[in-house]
């Protein structure tokens, strides 16, 4: 029997955390006359960092560090200070290697936990266990373990000091039928899958852990989705996973089957009032929960981070970059984020805090209403900041778009971080209250701007490849192939007629043995030539599949559908069908959408088989 999932064991890594950070290539080091100080100035991140002398006997020690190697080089500065008066750094105030030396302790040890005093980012810090699990540290002390089984949030205080107890996710890398890339972007890549055991649509978003960068974002974005798994507005968290092979954490996510509004207004020049209305409001209910209780700054509104499902609704996503405040008065001073919707203050570079998110959303449904971005994007950055800083703030035209929408997107675009209102304050505004008893069809909207046939098709494609891998696979799959179908389900083969999950398993049980015959050389699979689908009903697909059995562990799909991972494309096999063909079948099979969102049932099944 073929492995579906094989995984190699992964070697035991321990890469410690530490807070001086390298010199960088786009540096520049000077002697500063007066006070006979060195500065050393980043320009890709604009700090400095000043190196003062007290003794020509002191080593001067210039650390570098990678992913997991710290390199002590003592001369690469010497010839620049001789002749100064002392040595010391104003971020750190080392007097020596032995101070050095206690600055370089682990903030986590496996063992004793937390070190006491270390003012380290815990950040950046991150272990590998022998047994395949990350240990991700976060600021507030908590610990996610991540595993190939699933995602582990956990504590290393005591549970009176914290809001909310242990949690567990059980989201297993063997559980997941992938099928391709929804989308990529500089951090990560999105993938469509489907949860085995539920036989649910989900995004996989995988990000690779030893990138320091990526790796602070993936541990945001995380805490985020812990804090809020189901919050409406937010798309939903299930859970996360590890795999050792490629280094790479996937976070699993509720898959918005209607793209972004970004997508939406590359379709459609701008979307009405009455349908962005609601829509708002669903963000507007997202970015409260967000900043009231959760205390975070999303940091990157903009219209492809607002995503949108078959049924109409809106969810923010991607909170990488999000930032957690102590309280509703507190501060950011970081400089991330899509700089096209981004607020004046950011830009400016002084602190702000939760209207910041206020100003992009302004911004992002300002270009979503009107269809029109209202600052020139195409002349580079910072002609596009001294636009957002100079310029007043846009407004609608007033004699094309209601006083309710052009009043709305003013109170966003205040230059006065201040005097914006907030999330909350916005849910009572006349642009939200005016449409709510208003009975606007929103899955109606989005399923006419996108290609109903393509994604008929794509979803045709996905849950029979999923049924046919279950069938074909090995018995530990197959048992999940129970839950594929709910108590008024039927299955009809032979002139007989099976009602209910648990008669159908027992027919398609026996049906499989057949196929499987004695011995493994013996066995029959299933080779899928062609398969044609249509629309049943509001959400669910109707699919015909024909195709021939023949010898061998492996299903297999002929033609350009949707491809699942660990499935060999039949183009590179070069099998001759005809030849090894030992039956033909036909099957038909009526799926239905359920109560859960991405969650697919067999309402209807009929087979046939021809020796």
């Amino acid at each position: 029997m073929l492995r579906l999932f094989p995984f190699l064991p992964f070697p035991f890594i321990s890469v410690k955390p530490f807070l001086l950070r390298p010199r960088e290539r786009n540096c520049r080091i000077w002697r500063g006359e007066r006070e006979k100080t060195i500065y050393i100035h980043n320009y890709n991140n604009n700090s400095s960092v000043n190196f003062t002398q007290t003794g020509a006997q002191n080593a001067i020690i210039y650390i570098s560090i990678t992913h997991r190697i710290v390199t002590l080089i003592s001369e690469i500065v010497r010839p620049r200070i001789e002749g100064c008066g002392s040595i010391g750094i104003s971020l750190l105030k080392m007097a020596g290697l032995e101070e050095l030396k206690k600055k370089l302790v682990p903030l986590f040890d496996a063992e004793k936990g937390f070190s006491s005093g270390s003012t380290l980012d815990p950040s950046d810090s991150y272990m590998l266990s022998d047994g395949g699990t990350v240990n991700l540290l976060s600021r507030s002390y908590g610990v996610y373990n991540i595993n190939e089984l699933g995602l582990q949030k956990c504590t290393s205080r005591p549970v009176k000091d914290v809001d909310e107890t242990e949690k567990t996710y059980q989201c297993a890398s063997h559980e997941m039928r992938i099928f391709g890339a929804i989308g990529s972007g500089a951090s990560s890549v999105v993938q469509r899958a489907i949860h085995i055991p539920t036989h649910r649509i989900i995004a996989l978003k995988k990000i690779n852990i030893f990138e320091k960068e990526k790796r602070q974002q993936l541990l945001t974005e995380i805490r985020t989705l812990c804090e809020a798994p189901c919050y409406q507005g937010l798309v939903e968290f299930y859970g996360a996973f590890y795999t050792p092979d490629s280094g790479q954490i996937s976070i699993a996510l509720e898959y918005m089957d209607g793209g972004s509004l970004a997508d939406i207004i590359k379709r459609q020049r701008r979307i009405p009032e009455e349908v962005l209305s609601p829509m708002v409001k669903k963000l507007l209910q997202g970015l409260s929960y967000l900043h009231g209780v959760r205390y975070l700054v999303h940091r990157d509104i903009k219209p492809a981070n607002l995503l949108v499902n078959l049924k109409g609704e809106t969810k923010i996503t991607d909170f990488g970059i999000s930032a957690g405040l102590e309280n509703s008065m507190a501060m950011c001073a970081t400089f991330v984020g899509t700089v096209t919707y981004m607020s004046p203050e950011r830009i400016k570079n002084e602190n702000y805090s939760y209207p910041a998110d206020i100003w992009s959303l302004g911004l992002a449904l300002f270009e979503c209403g009107t269809g029109e971005f209202p600052y020139t994007a195409n002349e580079g950055p910072v002609n596009l900041m001294l636009q957002i800083l100079d310029d007043p703030s846009p407004s609608p035209p007033k004699d094309v778009f209601s006083p309710e929408f052009c009043s709305f997107i003013d109170a966003c675009l205040q230059k006065d971080a201040d005097a914006r209102p907030t999330a909350e304050q916005l849910l009572s505004h006349p642009f939200i209250t005016k449409y709510e008893d208003s009975k606007v069809d929103l899955a109606a909207f989005v399923r006419n701007i996108f290609d109903p046939t393509q994604r008929m098709k794509d979803l045709a494609d996905m849950l029979a490849v999923h049924y046919y891998l279950l069938f074909d696979g090995c018995d530990e799959l197959w048992q999940y192939a129970k839950s594929f179908y709910n108590e008024s389900s039927t299955f009809s083969f032979s002139g007989k007629e099976s009602i209910g999950p648990n008669d159908i398993y027992t027919t398609l049980s026996s049906i499989r043995s057949t196929l499987a015959g004695e011995w493994p050389s013996d066995k029959l699979v299933h080779v899928v030539e062609k398969l044609q689908c249509r629309a049943h009903g509001e959400d669910g697909v109707a699919i015909r599949v024909s195709g021939s059995f023949i010898v061998g562990n492996q299903f297999l799909i002929c033609g350009d559908g949707i491809q699942a991972e660990d499935v060999p494309d039949f183009k590179d096999l070069n099998i001759d069908i005809p030849s090894k063909r030992m039956g033909t079948f036909q099957e038909q099979f009526i799926m239905e959408a359920g109560n859960i969102i991405g969650r697919y049932s067999i309402a209807k099944q009929e087979l046939y088989i021809i020796q």
